[in-house]
């Protein structure tokens, strides 16, 4: 019975989570439209709380449900990160709304629902949890991603995305249930036990559930909405979009193959390094004729997955340390470039070309050295965040005898430089286009922390990797 009823406050922030979102509900139903930037205030109010529940909540492992669900450090963290990315995202989305004539309750209330399911993704201990957090997460975002009814472009992103995550999901459902049917079991722990050696439907199993998770985080082959939903969402969407749910996508991928599947890691190992290789290739080449700065950034979050798994196919402690000390500065570095992004109007309308930075030094040069900070960051330049986490998962890589994948790592890294200069080119060196409109304030602390973090994130580096380090422990 102490299994079945855990310590309340392993499960506290998800209960927080889903108890706000139905009173939430409640006041925009019962005041009506008049009610989003109330409910929008609230429910950044309860992410932070939430947030700060998971940090303060029980130490150690703790199982909750009969091992529905498994409360670790690893899951904390991811969980934390998860919650900054979206309550980051929310608050960058309030202006943005309100300007478009866009603000309606249920935008913050879907974001809420779907935390609620990153949450339970991160800590699922069985397949059961692990789909009903996957969906709880997903249908929010189908939604959210459509949340421009009169945007042509926003309805095809939502249909594409949906359509897709309703395929993925397939296979997805279908990988569990090949393994459960091989191994007679959905718990985690309980099929690490039996799989001690590679069988043949399990290994089939595994590559479908691989697949299904692989679209979440929009690894390749799996990659092909991302272009088209980062473009055609609503910016303040494609930000979410590009943070909190790939947290928790890593994280369940890296559950699932690191700490579900220890046995036959060779047999894992091996689709990773194709995942990783293809994603990292592509995300380099693909963007460099890209005009489109939304569309710039969605190849680079795909060669940003590749780096990522660049770790977890180490399959050690020092490579998933390198996973999650990636994601932690991926996520500041894609919500501070984001912020720009959103800054970026003329006469009240939106622009997303990147010709439109033209000159940006000279007419908003905070704003164009926090972004040109950004840029190199996310290029890797020595002595910027981005290539500390690089360095982490390229190091773990080639202490497992990985050399061939950190070799076409640090190749592609080279490559996707390229259209990250040029943004710095444009910025700096172009002549000056029209100056944009003076951006909202939480734009501009959002653009300064993050642009700040990651230019001198190497004078204290310590404490962010000795948590990651510490996360990655807890899996083994």
């Amino acid at each position: 019975m102490s299994q079945l009823l855990p310590p309340i406050g392993a499960v506290l922030p998800e209960l927080v989570l889903a108890v706000s979102a139905i009173v939430l509900i409640l006041i925009g139903a019962i005041r009506g439209e008049a009610a989003a930037n109330l409910v929008t205030g609230l429910a950044i109010a309860v992410l932070v709380a939430a947030g700060i529940l998971v940090v303060l909540g029980p130490s150690g492992q703790t199982v909750a449900f009969n091992g529905s669900l498994v409360i670790s450090p690893f899951s904390r963290f991811m969980q934390v990160l998860a919650i900054l990315g979206a309550a980051v995202s929310l608050i960058m989305a309030v202006d943005w709304l309100n300007r478009e004539k866009q603000a309606k309750f249920e935008y913050a209330v879907l974001m809420v629902i779907s935390v609620l399911g990153m949450c339970m993704l991160v800590a699922a201990g069985d397949f059961i949890a692990l789909y009903l957090g996957l969906e709880l997460m997903s249908l929010a975002l189908y939604v959210v991603a459509a949340i421009n009814r009169d945007s042509v472009r926003s309805t095809e992103a939502g249909l594409k995305y949906f359509v897709l995550g309703a395929l993925s999901s397939g296979m997805l459902l279908y990988g569990m249930s090949l393994i459960y049917g091989f191994t007679g079991s959905v718990n985690f722990a309980v099929i690490a036990d039996i799989v001690r050696e590679p069988s043949l439907g399990v290994i089939f199993g595994l590559v479908f559930l691989m697949a299904g998770l692989c679209f979440k985080i929009s690894a390749v082959p799996f990659h092909m909405w991302t272009p088209d939903v980062y473009e055609g969402a609503p910016t303040p969407v494609t930000v979410f979009f590009a943070t909190a749910p790939k947290v928790a996508g890593m994280a369940i991928l890296v559950r699932i193959v690191a700490d579900t599947f220890p046995n036959i890691q060779h047999e894992w190992q091996q689709i990773i390094i194709f995942v990783s290789i293809a994603s990292m290739v592509l995300g380099a080449f693909a963007a460099i004729g890209q005009r489109n700065i939304k569309r710039l950034m969605a190849y680079s979050s795909i060669g940003h997955v590749g780096f990522a798994l660049v770790g977890l196919a180490a399959g050690t402690v020092e490579g998933l340390r390198g996973v999650v000390l990636y994601m932690a500065i991926y996520v500041v570095m894609t919500l501070g470039t984001f912020a720009c992004i959103l800054s970026m109007r003329r006469k009240g309308q939106a622009v997303e070309n990147i010709e439109d930075l033209a000159g940006l030094a000279r007419t908003r040069p905070l704003m164009a050295l926090m972004m040109g900070a950004l840029m190199f960051s996310l290029a890797g330049i020595p002595w910027f965040a981005g290539f500390i986490a690089k360095y982490y998962v390229f190091v773990a890589a080639i202490q497992a005898g990985l050399y061939p994948l950190a070799i076409i790592g640090v190749l592609a890294s080279v490559v996707g430089a390229y259209y990250y200069l040029r943004v710095v080119k444009v910025m700096f060196f172009d002549e000056p286009a029209e100056a944009f409109d003076p951006a909202p304030s939480e734009l501009k602390a959002v653009l300064a922390v993050s642009g700040l973090f990651c230019t001198f994130y190497f004078v204290y580096p310590a404490p962010l990797i000795e948590a990651a380090g510490a996360a990655a422990r807890s899996l083994f």
